[in-house]
């Protein structure tokens, strides 16, 4: 009996380098607990180059120069909330890099009313439209801003950082959920937008509770990532895990993928109960 043998090579050369050629600008790196700290560090372990932004007040609270040395990038300050440092922004990189950007993270969020206390149901109104401006409307002006400049290679990858409270009651994080809601809604209008134009696909992804600086401001963040643990099958994905989903977004393996609100949360988003969580509260 004699036996054939063939070796079919994948058209789709898979290497440990799934971003390498690419470029892209990573925002909101504050310190080695953020997560787009996390994303910039994996992107290029992985082959990319990358610009880092940040507003510069949280530029000079955090050691954003510390990332930038790591990895060999330089850094662009932008306040996302303006249009002209957007520009500065998308323009400087592009002249960086010799050419247009592959991938974009939007990790910037900011709320006054939680930071100051006060509760969803007297709001400060000018403080209520800094959560909306920064934390859900600035990725409507950087993907405006990238579209009028046309910035991104066809087939890049946005991916913007969001949270589950957009779809279900929190009640400490507050006026952020409505941002939230904001942020992804602009992801899948923007993603249609951009994505017949320009097969530029925009998600976001809705993280477990993390320990981060910003995270760890909410009022309870103690005890709701310890009752978030319990509820979820896998456990709560860590900020690592969630670098690692960005890379895979940003890579060609998810080509198709857009317009999407994908929950990354240790199967958090469809659990209704554990029993770790009845056997905690059960009498």
């Amino acid at each position: 009996m004699n036996v054939v043998i063939i070796f079919v090579q994948n058209s789709l050369h898979m290497s440990s380098k799934l971003l390498e050629g690419k470029t892209g600008i990573i925002s909101g790196a504050l310190n080695d607990k953020s997560i787009a700290w996390k994303v910039a560090e994996l992107c290029h372990f992985h082959g990319a180059k990358v610009v880092l932004t940040n507003a510069p007040i949280a530029m000079r609270m955090g050691e954003i120069n510390g990332l930038a040395e790591k990895i060999n990038a330089p850094i662009f300050p932008a306040d996302a909330t303006s249009e002209q440092d957007l520009q500065n922004l998308f323009q400087g990189s592009m002249e960086h890099f010799g050419g247009k950007i592959d991938f974009v993270l939007h990790s910037i969020g900011m709320s006054p009313n939680v930071r100051k206390g006060r509760h969803y149901t007297d709001l400060n109104y000018e403080w209520y439209k800094q959560t909306l401006d920064v934390s859900a409307m600035s990725l409507h002006k950087m993907l405006s801003v990238a579209w009028k400049m046309d910035a991104i290679n066809d087939w890049g990858s946005v991916v913007a950082l969001t949270y589950i409270a957009a779809q279900r009651i929190f009640p400490d994080y507050n006026d952020m959920a409505d941002a939230k809601s904001l942020l992804e809604s602009i992801a899948r209008s923007f993603g249609y937008h951009y994505g017949s134009a320009k097969k530029v696909r925009i998600n976001t992804i809705s993280q477990s509770p993390t320990v981060t600086t910003a995270g760890s401001g909410v009022k309870g963040f103690d005890g709701f990532i310890n009752y978030s643990e319990l509820m979820s099958p896998l456990g709560n994905a860590d900020a690592e895990a969630c670098a690692n989903y960005c890379v895979a977004l940003f890579s060609d393996l998810t080509k198709y993928v857009t317009m999407q609100n994908l929950f990354h949360d240790g199967g958090f988003s469809n659990t209704g109960v554990t029993q770790a969580v009845v056997e905690k509260f059960g009498s």
